[in-house]
Order: C-alpha cells, then structure tokens, then sequence
C-alpha cells in the first residue's frame, strides 16, 4: 500500500512539471525599436485616426468636383398630365392626341427615360472653410501619430533600462547568496567549535532566506520586464528576453533644453486650435447664399433602353437659407466657443509641457548628485564588509555586524544600479519633453 502511494506521488508530480523551461532569447534595444514600428497596436491605432481624418478631408472635394448621377426609369400611366407630357417628351404627339376626350381620359401611356444629371458647385464659402478645418485635423492627426511613435521610443527607454535593472538586481542577489550560504558554512563550523551559539547560526540562516526571497521576487521582476516589452512589441509568446548589453551610465548632450512650439504633440493641438478657427468661420459663412450650376440630358421611349427623342437642361441657381429657426445662430455660437476653448487647452498644455520640464531638469540634477553619492557609499560598504569579514573568520567580529555589513553591501549595489537606472531615464525624460 504504501509502495502504491509512493507511486501516484510521484506520477501526479511529473504532470504537473513543466516539460521544458522558458525559452530565453537576447535582443537589443534596436531591434526591439523596429519590431515595434511595425507591430504597435498604439501606433497602428493612431494611423486609422490619421487615415479616418484624411478620409474626412477627401470628402470636403465635393465643394470643387460636380455630382454626376444616372437614372433609367420606366412607367405606365393614365393619369392626363402625365400621359400627354410623356408623349410629348418621347416626340410622338400628334394632332389627335389634342382631343379633348382623349386628353382627358387618355389610353395607357408607357415612358422610359435615361437622365444624366450634373450638378457643379461654384460658391460655397462655408465649404471652403470646412474644407481648410478639415486640413487641419489631418496634419494635426499625423503629427499625433509622430508623437506616439516618439512617445514609444522613450518607453523603449524605459522598459528596456527596467531589464537591464532586473538581471543586475538578479546579479547582485545571487552573489549576495553565494556570500550568505558562505557565511552560514563558516557560523555553522564555529558553532561545531563553540565559537558561536545557536541564535548565531539561525541570524545567519534567516539572511540566508530573505536573500532568496529577494532573489525570487528580481527573477519576477525579470519576468515581468521581459513581458511588457513583448506588450510593446505585441508579441503575445511572452518569453523571457535577456539584454545584449549591461545597463551602464549614458550621458546625452542637453544644452539649453527647452520646450519647443514645433514639438510634434503642440504643434497638432496649435493645428486643432486652428481647425476650431475655420469651423466657426464656415458657420458664420452659411448665411451668405450658395451659387451652384446643373444640367441634364435626357433620353425618351416607350420601349425599354430606347431613345428616339432627347433633349437636354441647364441653369444656375442661387439660394439663401434665410432663416432656420436661429439653428445656424447656435451653431456658430457653438463653435466659437469651441475655438475660444481650443486657444485656453493649447495656452495650458504648454505652459503644463513647461512645468515637466522643469521638474524633469530638477529630477536630473537629483539623480546626477545621487549618483556619485551612491558610488561613494558602494565603496565604503564593499570595504567595511572585506574587514568584517576578515575579522569574522578570525573570530573577532559579531555575527550580527558581519550580516548588517553584507546587508548593507547588497543595498548599496541595487540602490546604484537603481540610481543609474534614474539617471539614465532621467535624461530620456528631458531629451523626449524637448524633442522638436
């Protein structure tokens, strides 16, 4: 019984062990920039927004191009009016048809008739400012879709700096436990000796542990580094990517950096703020009248795809909406105020632009002075924990300030990385706030 026991143990924990482990790929920063040029589900959102509003503009052609219809339409009839202006369109009336009992009681009538119809727009000045706003939205879309690309590329920064951070915080703690378990070889050998006690060797054992804890949870965060640059590059395998270069302090050149008006994302709400412009401009224009042109030729028979009569139609008209109900008045009241609104939104994103600006400047210099403030204090843990690690072996140093020494060391070693991590994003940060 218990040999069968054994036996299902060990059958249903080789179920549930994964039959091969993740695959690992390397991948450096420029290949991950062009797979997600190509793969971004956020840029290729922005380019449909771009594509609808160049479609938008497209329509606004109408104001130039002329409407051409055709029609073939048949019909039998023995209404009189109807009846005598078919025979008179086909250019079969004849002097019979004058009759008076047969004008008003006519025989069945049948009439096809084919008409091409034209109709050619010539003054519509509200089109035209329509047109301009329409313009506007779509340079206004594509500079949008600059910005998200930019936007992506520092995100690029970022997520590909956070990997090269995990696999040094992974670095640092495995060595961490390398010296953990080293100490506990030498705490328990004193203990054997009698240099120690028993509360000696468990203070050490329980660094030993929370240095794996903290070695499990840098492996997730490589994990989950790893994933979000497959989110990125919408890639849904999800493996766990290793960096082909070490995360290393960068020094890009930030002279006079400043917000720029020709920054792509500014630049399209000043182009959006002047679409509002144009829009208030076509609604007070449409008060004034249109002026269009039409023609038609038109085709006769009383037999099907026949037309042994023709005859054509062409004039000009010009109409005036004089009075709507005051709808137009509220439209164009509408509309200036999205204009009035549109001035006060690009006003405050730039000034807001400005601010994150300065802080980031500000957020640089902390990071520059934290910096070398980090690599003076690496140095001195990295000594301080030589010393007490020689004077431990010798027996002439507690258990308890060896562990605060190499606790103190590892901190030290993940809060520098960590610092050059800020650093290095803290520049990206500026170079992408004043990126014309």
């Amino acid at each position: 019984m218990k040999y069968y026991m054994k036996y299902i143990a060990v059958l249903i924990l080789i179920l549930y062990l994964p039959t091969n482990a993740q695959e690992i790929i390397s991948i450096d920063k420029s290949e991950v920039i062009t797979k997600i040029k190509s793969r971004n589900l956020s840029l290729k959102i922005s380019a449909e927004e771009f594509n609808k509003a160049q479609a938008d503009y497209r329509q606004t052609n109408a104001i130039f191009l002329p409407n051409i219809t055709a029609s073939h339409t048949g019909f039998a009839t023995t209404n009189p009016l109807m009846a005598f202006g078919s025979k008179l369109n086909q250019g079969i009336l004849t002097q019979a048809d004058f009759n008076p009992a047969l004008l008003n009681n006519p025989t069945q009538t049948q009439n096809f008739a084919t008409i091409i119809k034209v109709e050619q727009p010539l003054i519509n000045l509200d089109g035209v400012f329509q047109r301009k706003a329409a313009k506007s939205t779509m340079e206004a879309k594509s500079l949008q879709t600059q910005r998200t690309e930019e936007y992506l590329l520092f995100e690029v920064e970022k997520a590909y700096m956070e990997l090269q951070l995990a696999y040094k915080a992974v670095a640092v703690l495995e060595k961490a436990l390398e010296a953990a378990n080293a100490n506990k070889q030498l705490a328990e050998n004193s203990f054997k000796q009698g240099y120690l006690q028993r509360a000696d060797v468990l203070n050490v054992e329980v660094r030993v542990t929370e240095v794996q804890n903290q070695l499990q949870q840098a492996k997730s965060n490589v994990q989950n580094a790893s994933n979000y640059l497959s989110f990125l590059m919408n890639d849904e395998s999800y493996v766990q990517y290793i960096p082909s270069d070490e995360l290393s302090i960068q020094t890009i050149s930030l002279t006079d950096a400043k917000i720029s008006e020709n920054r792509s994302d500014i630049k399209a709400m000043q182009l959006a703020t002047d679409a509002y412009k144009d829009m208030n401009k076509a609604d007070k224009m449409a008060f004034l009248p249109r002026l269009n042109a039409f023609g038609s030729y038109e085709l006769y028979d009383n037999n099907i795809f026949q037309a042994d009569a023709n005859g054509y139609l062409v004039g000009a008209q010009l109409s005036w909406d004089i009075f709507q109900g005051s709808k137009r008045i509220g439209k164009a009241q509408k509309s200036k105020a999205e204009f009035e609104k549109s001035k006060m939104e690009y006003s405050q994103y730039v000034s807001k632009s400005n601010l994150e600006l300065n802080k980031a400047k500000r957020m640089l210099i902390d990071a520059e002075n934290k910096l070398q403030l980090s690599i003076l204090a690496l140095n001195q843990s990295e000594e301080s924990l030589r010393i007490r690690t020689n004077r431990f072996k010798e027996g002439l140093e507690k258990t308890t300030d060896l562990l605060n020494a190499e606790t103190q060391f590892s901190q030290k070693q993940l809060e520098y990385y960590q610092t050059i991590f800020e650093y290095n994003y803290a520049q990206a940060y500026v170079q992408f706030l004043t990126k014309e």
